[in-house]
């Protein structure tokens, strides 16, 4: 294990393309996956049961489908010496299961805690293409499982996209930085500060970067330093609120705080990148206006040059720029849309890695043109790459309509 690459939170895994008879198992309460012989270079031959964590993953579901269970690895024959190995990977029914169709891309990982993660991912999917990515997977004709072990994990260094995929598939990131605890306690009084004020701090512990260097990766930077600086301080106050306990009949308590606790890490993932680009238009003296409103009080993210000349039916629709942001796409790309009525061609910047090409073939008919950082865009296909932006190139096309 290395810190800093998938074997740090997987040490094997093995995939392949679920069959029909493994997918569609009309409603029985036992199943085996097919042909796992090859995972013997990560189960062993002994007989184990695994504690087991099972995700089903698709474009439609803003949430994971998940499943607590387990898998039992075994070899069918071995009280027959007289015949060769046979193993087999027995798991029960589950919600996860239900789902899983025939083509389905499934990912069996070992943790290094000993237990699973069985992956499902919908054939075709965003979700898909970043499992795909994620593992290194490129050859998916083999008809049983492909394997890979601990060495091989370890030459995959985890980046900003890595990270960003472990976490949608519900991979717990456990980078922390306690050097700055203290600093973030008494500054921002024991607790929370508006996401904006929280942003400007994560910048302003990387003085050596500037807004006017190269735009992708400051964004990147930025957005990484608040990610670990919002974990530190979240897990201390988190584990200061769970010893201080809920009563026995305080339930609904609890699960107030536990969606208190989700709905302030989606919320700030957002309002983090709009508030570094912010700051880099700003301090580029680039004009715009922050969720300004267009035609039927809709709220597009930024406005350029600003919501004065966006209502000023004189001034030329040619020099308006819209750019909406999502951290993360799914098929919330499609509200962009209808934001500004005046501007034909759209932008949106988002961080989301390796959308798929039958989405990006959608964006491009409805004329929405895909922002990402540059270090993001290796998650694309080669065709894909060619018609994504760049950050430092939608400041050029913004600057050149303002000047």
């Amino acid at each position: 294990m290395k810190k800093g690459y998938l074997s740090e939170y997987f040490i094997g895994f093995g995939y392949k393309h679920l069959s029909a008879v493994e997918a569609l198992r009309h409603r029985s309460k036992q199943h085996e996956f097919n042909g796992v012989n090859g995972l013997r270079k990560v189960f062993g031959l002994d007989r184990r049961t695994f504690n087991t964590t099972f995700i089903y993953l698709c474009d439609d579901d803003p949430e994971p489908v998940k499943d607590t269970g387990f898998m039992t690895w075994y070899d069918s024959r071995e009280m027959d010496d007289t015949r060769s190995s046979e193993y087999r990977l027995y798991f029960p029914d589950t919600t996860v299961s239900d789902n899983a169709n025939e083509g389905d891309l499934l990912v069996i990982g070992r943790r290094p805690d000993d237990t699973l993660v069985a992956i499902i991912a919908e054939s075709g999917s965003t979700i898909e293409n970043q499992i795909l990515w994620l593992f290194g997977i490129v050859d998916q004709t083999h008809p049983g499982y492909s394997v890979k072990g601990e060495l091989e994990s370890d030459q995959v260094k985890l980046e900003f996209a890595s990270r960003y995929i472990l976490e949608q598939i519900g991979v717990e990131i456990e980078e922390t930085d306690e050097n700055f605890l203290d600093i973030m306690l008494e500054k921002f009084e024991g607790g929370f500060p508006t996401t904006r004020v929280f942003s400007e701090f994560a910048r302003s512990t990387i003085p050596d970067i500037s807004a006017h260097d190269n735009p992708d990766e400051v964004v990147i930077a930025w957005i990484e330093r608040e990610e670990v600086l919002f974990r530190t301080l979240e897990r201390h106050l988190i584990g200061d609120r769970l010893r201080a306990g809920f009563s026995d009949d305080d339930v609904d308590a609890f699960i107030k705080f536990s969606l208190s606790v989700q709905n302030r890490r989606k919320s700030r993932a957002g309002s983090a990148l709009e508030n570094h680009l912010e700051f880099i238009f700003a301090e580029r003296s680039i004009r715009y206006s922050r969720t300004p409103f267009t035609e039927g009080r809709a709220k597009p993210d930024f406005l350029f040059p600003g919501e004065v000349e966006y209502h000023d039916k004189n001034f030329s629709p040619l020099l308006l720029t819209m750019l909406g942001v999502k951290s993360s796409c799914k098929d919330r790309w499609r509200q962009v849309l209808a934001e500004a009525d005046r501007i034909e061609r759209k932008h949106l910047l988002t961080l989301e890695p390796g959308i798929s090409e039958n989405q990006t073939n959608e964006m491009q008919a409805k004329s929405l043109q895909l922002v990402l950082p540059s270090g993001i865009h290796n998650t694309y296909t080669a065709v894909q790459r060619g018609w994504l932006m760049n950050i430092a190139d939608f400041i050029y096309l913004v600057n050149k309509n303002q000047q």
